[in-house]
């Protein structure tokens, strides 16, 4: 009965794994409302759309970290994919590493 309930658990994760959407996030073109239109394409600034549309704050994600880092609560607000969060649940953070890495990058700006 267990060798069937842990096949089927491994069967819905590489499911799931394999059906997560991996595709390029489209960029829009944005300009300084008081400058003029950019002339060549070093001057002007592109701005992912998931990352405007989303609107996370990174008070919010440190607060997160740190009340709710052992249960993932950062990731999850930042929208890491389910399986991955799972797994920083069942290791406790890389038995630490991964909650202290999660912090440094988004107080860097790379989460």
């Amino acid at each position: 009965m267990k060798i069937k309930l842990l096949l089927s658990l491994l069967v819905v994760f590489l499911t799931y794994s394999t059906a997560y959407a991996s595709f390029p996030v489209k960029r829009t073109k944005t300009t300084s409302p008081n400058t003029e239109i950019a002339t060549n394409n070093s001057e002007a600034a592109y701005t992912p759309v998931a990352m405007s549309a989303a609107g996370q704050d990174l008070a919010v994600g440190i607060i997160l970290w740190f009340f709710l880092g052992w249960a993932a609560g950062h990731r999850w607000y930042y929208h890491k994919p389910t399986v991955y969060n799972i797994l920083f649940i069942i290791t406790l953070g890389g038995l630490g590493v991964w909650w202290v890495i999660d912090l440094v990058n988004m107080i860097q700006g790379n989460f």
